[in-house]
């Protein structure tokens, strides 16, 4: 009998708790960092998607916002991985309205060739996981 009644006053304590305790959505939300601006626009990146793969190379969602927007120059979101130590990138996806739409197959490392957008974001994504 009291062991009953404990298990429903445990039972009722938990359900109170997931009612009332508002669950964690931060790993859902982004946290966009700008890098500086050019001509073309801005380019930001996710603080919250920075991760390492398994090739030891740095995974990170990044979007460009341009100047000004048009039914043809929209925000473009990427997918890319980061070689550090070689400040080289390749965009393994790209995405109009989401992230991964179109999936980059035989993606190739890039030199950023002077794309001050590019370089800022590989510069501030080396630095935050160092």
């Amino acid at each position: 009998m009291i062991l009953k009644t404990i298990k429903s006053i445990c039972l009722n304590y938990l359900a109170l708790l997931i009612i009332f305790y508002p669950s964690k959505i931060d790993a859902l939300a982004h946290e966009w960092i700008a890098v500086p601006n050019s001509q073309y626009g801005e380019q930001l990146w996710d603080q919250h998607s920075v991760q390492t793969n398994l090739d030891g190379f740095t995974r990170v969602l990044s979007k460009f916002v341009p100047k000004s927007t048009t039914d043809i120059t929209q925000e473009i979101l990427y997918t890319m991985d980061i070689n550090c130590s070689e400040k080289s990138f390749r965009d393994i996806a790209v995405g109009a309205n989401e992230f991964n739409e179109f999936e980059n197959k035989d993606s190739e490392w890039k030199d950023p060739n002077g794309d001050k957008l590019i370089l800022g974001v590989i510069d501030q994504v080396c630095t935050f996981i160092n």
